[in-house]
């Protein structure tokens, strides 16, 4: 049990990644605190987890507001006595299309959700991680606007490549005191945010090099890997989990 007494933040955590993730982190002995806008996703979720003998509790609320970050790292430590770790994983994909186009309510809209969230959460949990001694941060962030853009999404692109310089200077700031913070970038991945349009799905598998898309728990295993100690001496790092759609041109 990887993550044996340690507590985690799981934020977008009703759902898709999130909710795969804080499956499989308590049944590795996480105690997770999950954060969400739908409290009864996230409600049935801890019921969940308690019936399998997990640890659970949750807040509502929206990750682009900092007083719901901080309520978050109060809930760990009220509740379990401390915050170990953290999957920052809320994001949004806003409304797609070129810059010319956009509204200008849009852009901020997927910032704030996507970015800002990140120096809220990076805000009030670094000097939680550090109470406990060191510990663990992950930004879910994407290839999109790493490497490779894909036409309409630069709002999403920027968001996301910000969160890539933020957790570069994170690791470089509190590695001295053992807070690892690492970026996951997943690939194409089954989830509510891919939509249910099948003939979609078929080109988007098309762009991988696995000629698939990711299901949620293999997005959660790369970060109960960044999270645990199996990946102690890694800090700084964008985690590419995309199934070759990085570097796959045909």
């Amino acid at each position: 049990m990887e993550l044996k007494d340690k507590t985690v933040i799981v934020t977008g955590a009703s759902s898709g990644i999130g909710k795969a993730t804080a499956l499989l982190l308590a049944a590795k002995g996480a105690n997770v605190v999950l954060g969400a806008r739908r409290k009864d996703e996230l409600d049935q979720l801890v019921k969940k987890i308690t019936q399998n003998n997990g640890n659970a509790v949750c807040l509502s609320g929206d990750v682009s507001d900092e007083t719901y970050a901080e309520a978050l790292v109060h809930s760990a430590q009220e509740n379990f006595g401390g915050l170990d770790g953290a999957f920052n994983n809320a994001g949004t994909t806003g409304v797609m299309g070129p810059i010319p186009d956009m509204q200008s309510s849009n852009w901020h809209q997927v910032m704030a959700v996507n970015l800002h969230s990140g120096f809220y959460a990076a805000k009030h949990q670094i000097p939680a991680l550090r109470e406990k001694g060191g510990g663990s941060m992950v930004f879910t962030s994407s290839f999109v606007g790493h490497t490779i853009g894909l036409p309409g999404m630069a709002a999403y692109a920027a968001s996301k490549a910000g969160l890539i310089g933020m957790t570069q200077v994170l690791a470089a700031e509190y590695g001295s005191e053992r807070i690892r913070v690492n970026a996951l970038l997943p690939g194409g991945t089954m989830t509510p945010m891919a939509g249910d349009d099948a003939s979609v799905h078929d080109v988007v598998r098309e762009f991988h090099a696995l000629k698939r898309m990711a299901e949620p728990l293999e997005i959660a295993h790369a970060a109960l890997f960044l999270l645990s100690e199996n990946a102690s001496f890694v800090t700084g790092s964008s985690m590419i989990v995309d199934g070759g759609n990085s570097i796959n041109k045909v």
